[in-house]
């Protein structure tokens, strides 16, 4: 419990007393070389200074606060060794606690059957997604990169095909040279657009298995293709993500929305800031988000920089670009750049 803290609002000191002793609770808590007190560091940005069980937290007010309680949280679990990826993962469900009545009255996140049986929504806005891509056909995921938009639209397409809800798997995103050209690049179709589709291929590997990816890809049970790959096609009884949606065109993202058949479910993910487009060319995920708002049968989840699970400096570099965009905003106020022509 916290003993001692300074009453200044913004540079604070509190004193954290951790009881009972346990010294392997402690070697647990703070991890080799103290590596897992450096997360905590990083993520809350605060000072922590350690003699036995006293710690010393210097920082701002609310975030001395979050770091006593992460520490008191922490301590409770250190019965056993406490990886990084735990450390990091708790951290972020810690830091999302202020919003989590968001997705209080929608209960518990829903349960996956993918081989990791920990997976489930971090942050409010990650159980709303898997709530959304459960109870509609047609489920939009926006937001900055590390929200888990790719990674839990997969899982829920492992987890309706292992229930046995859908068929198959399709998995599409559009090849749009992004810095490089297509053309240039050494190899066939497939080679040339494979580094395109590589993050699909990641999640499925992560959630069911090489072997088993690889043993459903020849049977066609899985199937992972460029968006151009789609049209004069009708899919049915499969689960279909289409990934980097910012990217397609107006007509593609028609093309697309339009292929799902009967006993189909679609998720389309897709960050509006990291267009890659032709100067000029609309979006057509922007455009989607501006015809489809009032459809019935179709969910929309927009993630912000509080619902990146990744690293904890991911979601420091995202508001540090936030900030800097907005201060170099056009008179109008909106940025100037690619972006804005899509408005």
């Amino acid at each position: 419990m916290p003993v001692n803290s300074n009453a200044a609002p913004r540079n604070r000191v509190t004193e954290l007393l951790l009881s009972p002793v346990n010294n392997r609770q402690l070697a647990n808590l703070c991890g080799a070389l103290d590596e897992n007190l450096r997360q905590i560091e990083t993520a809350l940005d605060v000072s922590i200074a350690r003699r036995g069980e006293r710690f010393t937290l210097r920082g701002e007010a609310a975030q001395t606060e979050r770091a006593s309680a992460a520490l008191q949280r922490f301590y409770a679990q250190a019965k056993e060794t406490l990886s990084v990826d735990e450390i990091q993962l708790g951290l972020i469900e810690l830091l999302n606690r202020p919003v989590r009545h968001i997705a209080s009255a929608g209960g518990p996140s829903p349960a996956l059957l993918t081989r990791k049986s920990e997976l489930h929504g971090r942050t409010p806005r990650q159980v709303e997604y898997l709530k959304n891509i459960q109870e509609h056909d047609i489920t939009f995921g926006t937001g900055p990169a590390g929200t888990g938009k790719t990674y839990l639209a997969v899982a829920s397409a492992v987890d309706a095909f292992e229930r046995e809800l859908v068929q198959r798997i399709v998995l599409t995103r559009p090849a749009v040279e992004a810095g490089e050209r297509l053309g240039f690049l050494p190899g066939d179709l497939a080679q040339k657009v494979d580094p395109y589709l590589r993050p699909l291929y990641d999640a499925l590997y992560d959630l069911m298995g090489f072997e088993r990816v690889g043993k459903l890809f020849e049977r066609g049970a899985i199937e992972i293709a460029p968006l151009a790959y789609m049209r004069g096609r009708t899919l049915n009884h499969a689960f279909i993500i289409l990934d980097e949606a910012q990217n397609t065109t107006p007509e593609q993202m028609k093309m697309f929305l339009t292929r799902i058949g009967i006993g189909a479910k679609a998720v389309v993910t897709g960050d509006v800031t990291q267009i890659d487009l032709q100067r000029g060319q609309k979006s057509g995920l922007i455009e989607a988000r501006l015809i489809l708002r009032e459809v019935r049968g179709i969910a929309f989840t927009e993630f912000l920089k509080e619902d990146v699970v990744r690293h904890p400096l991911v979601a420091r570099i995202v508001s540090a670009y936030e900030a800097h965009t907005a201060a170099h905003a056009g008179p109008s106020g909106g940025t100037i750049g690619h972006g804005e022509e899509q408005r």
